[in-house]
């Protein structure tokens, strides 16, 4: 018998479970795709906070994400976390981000590629999602909770065998479970390559354009189609993200290409995390899921203790 039920397996939903699991509680996560076949599992994965509103809040999610991040990095080589310095660059002179307080330190830097003006350095969370996504659900397990795939057509009522409360992190399938109106799909394609040594990130917020190194691989993007639904890849797409990141880093001109990969982003005018009788709703976090997972995870375990 569980007394919480997480409904949504990607990185917000195994994150809630992880800390609902860690305070005392029998959780059991429910979830149409399983990890590896969630938005998730495609994502860059670059910490940045991306399309997702307000401000204040996703600064407070983001800062303690970013902590989180960096011990798991320093703790468990295993997970898929790495610290990388990198830079966000533009063609003029930036203000300071409204996020800057989610970051210990950022720096302004003249030392950027033809064509770009400034930008700011800053060290930041790389994840390899396919690893991480591996590393949470074994936390899952391990902590004693279940992951069952599983449709639903409604979430679970109070109470029997899917306990008293239902934490609720199916993103866009939040249209169709809470009929849930203002949220909306922004299609995101990358291109995965193979690693050639770069070891640092490079982001052009304009596009998104970025280039993003894993172990093995670098993820290199990306687009933002706003109500866009199609996951198929585009061999046009593929090919201006190629030019636009070979703008930042002229490398990925002649690297390998491994594969193709569309997620499409869970977003709506602000993300909702909150409490609604039997159910604590966290959905709806843009191009930030990552970035701002174990934030809202924590603000989750306290909504449910409450």
């Amino acid at each position: 018998m569980v007394d919480v039920t997480v409904v949504g397996a990607g990185v917000m939903g195994l994150s809630c479970a992880v800390r609902l699991l860690e305070a005392g509680h029998r959780v059991a996560v429910r979830a149409r795709e399983l990890p590896q076949d969630t938005t998730s599992a495609v994502a860059a994965a670059l910490w940045y906070p991306y399309l997702a509103l307000p401000q204040d809040r996703v600064t407070a999610w983001a800062a303690r994400s970013f902590d989180v991040f960096a011990g798991i990095a320093d703790d468990d080589p295993a997970a898929g976390v790495r610290m990388r310095p990198g830079t966000e660059v533009f063609t003029g002179t930036p203000t300071d981000p409204w996020w800057r307080d989610a970051v210990p330190r950022l720096d302004r830097t003249a030392d950027v590629p033809p064509s770009y003006a400034a930008g700011w350095t800053f060290t930041a969370p790389l994840v390899d999602m396919p690893v991480y996504l591996a590393w949470l659900a074994g936390r899952v397990e391990t902590l004693g909770g279940t992951i069952v795939r599983a449709s639903l057509d409604a979430l679970p009522g109070p109470g029997g065998d899917d306990g008293a409360t239902v934490v609720h992190c199916t993103g866009l399938g939040a249209r169709g479970l809470v009929g849930d109106g203002t949220l909306h799909p922004v299609r995101g394609q990358t291109v995965v390559l193979e690693q050639w040594g770069l070891d640092r990130w490079w982001l052009d917020a304009v596009g998104p354009t970025y280039v993003v190194p894993r172990g093995r691989e670098v993820v290199v993007g990306g687009t933002d189609g706003v109500g866009a639904w199609d996951r198929t890849p585009s061999a046009d797409t593929a090919a201006d993200i190629l030019e636009r990141a070979a703008r930042l880093v002229p490398e990925v001109r002649s690297a390998r290409v491994l594969r193709h990969a569309v997620g499409l982003r869970p977003a709506r005018p602000t993300v909702r995390v909150e409490r609604d009788g039997h159910v604590v709703h966290c959905y709806g976090h843009g191009g930030a899921g990552v970035t701002l997972s174990w934030g809202c995870a924590d603000e989750v375990a306290r909504l449910v203790a409450a």
